[in-house]
């Protein structure tokens, strides 16, 4: 009994501990600031790990850029002792077959730790624990490389385990031959983006929009004082209602001019504590049937986001024999092909949701599952060589187009810095040997507008590739709704089929909620705001140096106001804040410790 109690209090006291570092809701704007201030004290190393990792809950915050960009070097040497401790106790009672005692921990956890809802800390432990456990008894690591992965404690490229490379074919790269613009009046295409829709289907207009809970406005009553959640939907931790999307969509199909859709993941709310197979595959198919009538005659081209599966994040390898995704993969391949796609593609969808297809003669679409590439997926700790052979496919995929001369627009939710170290690097070298064909990369995820610029693999200052990262229709946090639209490189012989303008619409939600009815409004366009000739590689990175000669000005400030959708100005970020957003303009992979190297630190 004594060493039961034991080890049940050092579950506990473990958890306790790790909890620290999720439990960001009670992280007030003073202690970022404290933080910036003093960012190596003890205390302030294992909050820092709580911003960077809740990424959606602090993005928009005025200080979040200027938390990262000094976070970036620290080691959280407390969190990582911790796991090296709490680690072998998990697998000890694992061995023992002693889950009960685990479970007895997290359940006493959850119900002392008064800061954390105790719905939410049972809910998600009941959906990962078990997942969790079988991480920890397959995967062939370490304490210290699980550990490492968990925490940051050591840059993966320390462990050969994650170390791996894709193979070339043997076919010297052609010479760089960067995008020209077209001859004026030459035909254009329009794209309509669309990502991050996350409907919330128990939106209570008037609820409660600041609880103590990941997501807001669902039920209970507002605070005194506290206004309640907004009929179109509220800046605080909640998505939006049905009709929100419904009334953005309608009014995307009613003013732009569409060829066809980009449609890049992530349906369901961000209740992922408590979600169900069926509860995805409701929002998926109730979301898709809105989008099938509202655009009828338009082809949607699409990938999969995080929030598709049940558990969220959790895309099992085939390895792994006590689960699998074909639950998902086959509504996937129904709707997908609904959307237009050829019955051609449905193999590859229902074996790893990515595919390949022809848009137009010359253009070919290459939708990408990134669900296989990040530490967020759990199964991939067991094994994250290449899952499924994804870009060994794309390889061949990209060699074929380069043989037929085939230019390639590129789509997947989560953008290639957002992958574990050895998958992003192997794809920016895809993306390097094939800057002559890639024509386009679109992604989501992140919710604010960014785009992302891929240099050579050599001359570390010549731009080879652009990846724009599309704004989320959901107003989760701290965001106006909106979408993207491209003006393309047209159908004719000899097109680019780049990007050559784009402009962003957004939803003002204040004046909606406001005035009851939906305002929308052109944000901007972007060569005309951003002073830019053509939208190539090269005259992103003449943007980048632009900001990065005046960081503090009204430009860079601008670059930061249509990052949040314009619910802030440039004037709420400071210079670290704008250090940190011009760091992610220029870093297309993880681990990449020299790239924000040249950016002024004061």
């Amino acid at each position: 009994m004594m060493l039961r109690n034991s080890c049940v209090f050092a579950l506990v006291f473990f958890l306790t501990i790790k909890i620290l570092t999720i439990d960001t809701r009670s992280i007030s704007e003073n202690t970022i600031k404290s933080i910036l201030n003093n960012p190596t004290n003890d205390t302030h190393r294992k909050l820092l790990h709580a911003f960077t990792g809740y990424r959606h809950r602090f993005e928009q915050s005025p200080n979040f850029k200027a938390l990262r960009w000094n976070a970036r070097n620290l080691k959280i040497e407390g969190l990582c002792e911790l796991c090296d401790i709490g680690v072998p106790l998990v697998r000890l009672l694992l061995e023992l077959k002693e889950t009960a005692l685990i479970n007895e921990a997290v359940s006493l956890f959850c119900k002392e730790y008064k800061s954390l809802d105790e719905n939410v800390c049972l809910g998600a432990a009941h959906e990962y624990m078990g997942v969790v456990f079988q991480v920890v008894e397959l995967a062939p690591l370490t304490n210290k490389q699980l550990c490492a992965l968990a925490f940051d404690c050591q840059p993966q490229t320390d462990f050969p385990v994650f170390s791996w490379n894709v193979t070339f074919p043997n076919k010297p790269k052609p010479t760089p031959r960067p995008p020209q613009p077209p001859s004026s009046g030459s035909p254009i295409l329009n794209v309509l983006h669309l990502s991050d829709i996350h409907v919330d289907f128990a939106y209570k207009p008037g609820s409660q929009a600041d609880c103590p809970q990941p997501l807001c406005c669902r039920q209970g009553q507002p605070a005194p004082g506290h206004a309640g959640a907004g009929f179109w939907g509220d800046y605080r931790n909640c998505d939006i209602p049905y009709w929100t999307a419904e009334a953005t969509l309608k009014y995307a199909a009613e003013i732009e001019k569409v060829d066809f859709i980009y449609y890049t993941g992530d349906l369901p709310a961000h209740n992922v504590w408590n979600q169900s197979r069926a509860d995805q595959l409701y929002s998926i198919n109730t979301i898709n049937n809105m989008l099938a009538k509202i655009f009828p005659n338009k082809t949607i081209y699409s990938a999969v986001g995080n929030h598709e599966a049940a558990p969220c994040n959790l895309y099992p390898t085939p390895n792994i024999k006590t689960d699998n995704i074909s639950w998902l993969y086959e509504v996937l391949a129904d709707n997908w092909i609904r959307f237009g796609l050829s019955e051609d593609t449905r193999a590859s969808i229902e074996r790893g949701a990515f595919y390949t297809t022809l848009i137009r003669p010359g253009l070919r679409l290459i939708s990408l599952n990134m669900n296989y590439c990040t530490s967020d997926n759990y199964w991939l700790i067991i094994n994250s060589t290449d899952p499924l052979d994804q870009l060994q496919w794309l390889i061949q995929w990209l060699q074929y187009a380069e043989d037929h001369e085939e230019k390639v627009h590129m789509i997947g939710h989560q953008p290639p810095r957002s992958c574990m170290a050895a998958f992003s690097w192997n794809f920016n070298k895809i993306v390097d040997r094939y800057e002559n064909t890639i024509a386009g990369q679109f992604y989501g995820h992140a919710h604010s507008e960014e785009f992302m610029v891929f240099y050579d693999e050599v001359d570390k200052q010549r731009p080879v590739s652009m990846a724009y990262i599309g704004p989320s229709v959901t107003t989760y946090s701290n965001l106006n709704p909106g979408y993207r639209a491209y003006t393309i490189d047209g159908d004719y012989a000899g097109s680019s089929f780049w990007t050559l303008d784009y402009h962003t619409v957004i939803m003002n939600l204040t004046a909606s909620n406001a005035q009851n009815k939906t305002i929308f409004l052109k944000e901007y366009d972007a060569r005309d705001a951003y002073q830019m000739k053509n939208l190539f590689p090269n005259d992103w990175n003449d943007f980048i140096q632009r900001l990065q000669n005046d960081i503090d000005g009204p430009l860079m400030g601008l670059a930061y106001q249509y990052s949040t959708k314009s619910y802030q100005n440039g004037s709420q970020c400071d210079h670290n804040c704008r250090r940190g957003l011009l760091c992610d303009f220029k870093t297309s992979r993880s681990e990449d410790p020299h790239a924000c190297d040249s950016i002024p630190p004061f």
